[in-house]
């Protein structure tokens, strides 16, 4: 049976699993961590980090780092949650043409599901470095997060093709 990779993408942390011998283990980062932050930057050298390299800039770079990103999925731009993040975050945001969000990351605009892919991606490239094979990727959402997506008809971009969103 082929191993399935399964990531818990967080707000703040994010950490992957596989099942060996009906057991979940974690798996660790090429950091050698258990848990990767939630966070991705540009660096001022223009190169996307993300995780604990891209923590480790926060101070020096705020504007081009981005956390806690998982919090604007689905969420409308004039949602009051988005408002009072909007004076509290470091980095700009503003209306989508749809009416949701996008975060502003070095000179582009992307949506929060974009940011969280740049997460899911660090983690499944991980997880394959440590595992020694490409794993299939697919995207199992916590119910609460699958619930939000289809109540306010919000879809994962269709830029995001690493990603197949699975109902369990």
């Amino acid at each position: 049976m082929a191993k399935i990779l399964g990531i818990d993408l967080g707000t703040t942390f994010s950490a992957m699993a596989i099942v060996e011998s009906g057991e979940a283990k974690i798996i660790e980062n090429k950091e050698g961590a258990r848990t990767t932050p939630s966070i991705v930057a540009i660096s001022k050298s223009g190169e996307r980090v993300v995780g604990v390299l891209a923590k480790r800039q926060a101070v020096t770079n705020p504007t081009n780092t981005i956390f806690s990103v998982k919090r604007l999925i689905g969420r409308k731009f004039t949602d009051p949650e988005v408002q009072r993040d909007k004076k509290l975050l470091p980095y700009e945001i503003r209306e989508s043409a749809d009416g949701g969000v996008d975060v502003k990351m070095g000179d582009k605009w992307l949506n929060p599901a974009e940011i969280s892919a740049m997460i899911l991606q660090k983690l499944k490239a991980d997880a394959e470095a440590k595992l020694v094979k490409q794993l299939p990727m697919q995207l199992l959402p916590a119910r609460h997060i699958l619930t939000t997506l289809k109540e306010k008809q919000q879809k994962l971009p269709e830029k995001l093709p690493v990603l197949k969103l699975t109902e369990l």
